[in-house]
């Protein structure tokens, strides 16, 4: 059987709907008590978790919403820690909360393995993406990412206030990993459409969700007819013809696979680059030593990993059981807060500040256990080239209008706006 043929025959099943499974309906009404009501798409959430979160740990380290049909906030590093290694009790089925639980038949492999896959399957599809993400291969793409944030800097020229999440930080990740699969450089619009209908519309109504979803999935399998088409060396062609367990993948796990680089790949290193850049923006005096001792830029790019670490991941609970003193019913939620984890004063000293010279710094940013997130060479890379790059070009900057600065409300939690006067 022919890639075309295989493809063929089965691609039309992914852009079908997955069975739906438990669906409850959207609260979107303000939080009263963040300990027993709290919602992670709240606008004051969204504005500043943190003191929220410093609450919590203080006083009630697992909070608990019957929103989204029931979530769990473990907000000690301890505990995140121990629900991400704990795959037995906690399933990866799905991992972004919503109004929609999917069914347990979508268990070992779920929708976009293998950040969805529980083990053992989980391992052996992790391993297929390894080789693209190694040390070696991401360095081979830096002189490209490089010449490109030089670009985005150039066609600023002339301007007294730019907008350092929407002018620069999304651009370069959307061009990283548009070059890895084989998509064209143009559809970077496109692509931001894709993370907002993934991650920032869990309480739109379902058939919107579901319009959403069909876009993003109409779009992938367009771009595999091409592959087909016009064959070239790049990851998609990779999926198209890897294999597992002596057959070629489903086309279904190859859709999967790409929807979690499209859109994971993108948000956590648009954010990631948003939020230094926002908070050097802010922070003359970190500002200033970077410039003057670029040699701390590696050190400090991990405080900023630590400090507003992007990504809260999800889990479902297997079973009725009691956690850790708490009441745990089958299918509830689990929201595990990596950016909590990393503030919580147990864990690291001085956990509410950012230090740029930190030198011990085991934070969890990338995750934590068998998820940990495969592509966090190339993650480092773009991060630590946008700085480098901005730093070099533009020395002096500041915010414009702290009050115009914007976060996503979602699990991917970064800057959508900061504008930045430069001079």
């Amino acid at each position: 059987m022919t890639v075309d043929d295989r493809f063929g025959e089965k691609l039309e099943q992914a852009r079908k709907n997955r069975p739906i499974g438990t669906v409850t309906d959207p609260v979107t009404d303000p939080v009263g008590d963040w300990a027993t009501d709290f919602s992670h798409v709240d606008p004051v959430w969204a504005a500043d978790p943190y003191p929220i979160q410093d609450d919590l740990r203080g006083r009630c380290p697992i909070a608990h919403t019957e929103r989204f049909g029931g979530v769990w906030l473990p907000t000690r590093y301890e505990d995140v820690a121990s629900i991400a290694y704990d795959t037995d009790r906690f399933s990866s089925r799905a991992i972004i909360v919503s109004n929609v639980r999917p069914p347990k038949e979508l268990a070992p492999v779920g929708a976009v393995p293998p950040i969805s896959s529980d083990p053992p399957f989980h391992h052996d599809a992790r391993k297929l993406l390894l080789p693209a993400f190694t040390k070696s291969a991401v360095a081979k793409r830096e002189a490209a990412t490089r010449a490109y944030c030089h670009a985005l800097i150039d066609a600023m020229e002339g301007k007294e206030v730019v907008d350092a999440a929407r002018d620069y930080a999304q651009h370069i990740p959307m061009r990283v990993i548009a070059d890895m699969l084989g998509f064209p450089p143009e559809d970077g619009p496109k692509f931001a459409a894709f993370v907002e209908d993934a991650l920032e519309s869990i309480n739109r109504p379902q058939d919107e969700r579901i319009q959403g979803f069909t876009r993003l999935t109409d779009y992938l399998v367009a771009q595999i007819h091409d592959h087909i088409e016009h064959p070239r060396d790049d990851l998609t062609t990779y999926l198209m013809n890897a294999e597992l367990y002596g057959k070629k993948l489903d086309p279904i796990h190859v859709v999967g696979t790409m929807t979690l680089l499209l859109i994971a790949g993108i948000d956590t290193t648009w954010s990631a680059i948003g939020a230094s850049l926002w908070h050097l923006a802010r922070t003359p005096a970190d500002r200033e030593r970077l410039v003057a001792e670029p040699e701390l830029l590696p050190t400090a790019m991990e405080e900023f990993l630590r400090a507003y670490a992007p990504v809260t991941m999800a889990r479902l609970v297997r079973e009725d059981m009691t956690w850790n003193g708490v009441e745990m019913r089958a299918d509830d939620w689990v929201l595990l807060s990596f950016p909590a984890a990393n503030r919580d004063p147990a864990q690291f000293e001085r956990a509410g500040e950012v230090v740029i010279d930190r030198e011990e710094n085991r934070h969890a940013a990338f995750g934590l256990g068998i998820h940990r997130c495969v592509g966090s060479h190339l993650a480092r890379m773009e991060l630590r080239v946008a700085l480098e790059v901005w730093l070099e070009r533009i020395p002096v900057f500041e915010l414009a209008d702290p009050a115009a600065v914007t976060w996503a409300a979602s699990q991917v939690r970064g800057p959508r706006t900061v504008p930045v006067r430069v001079g």
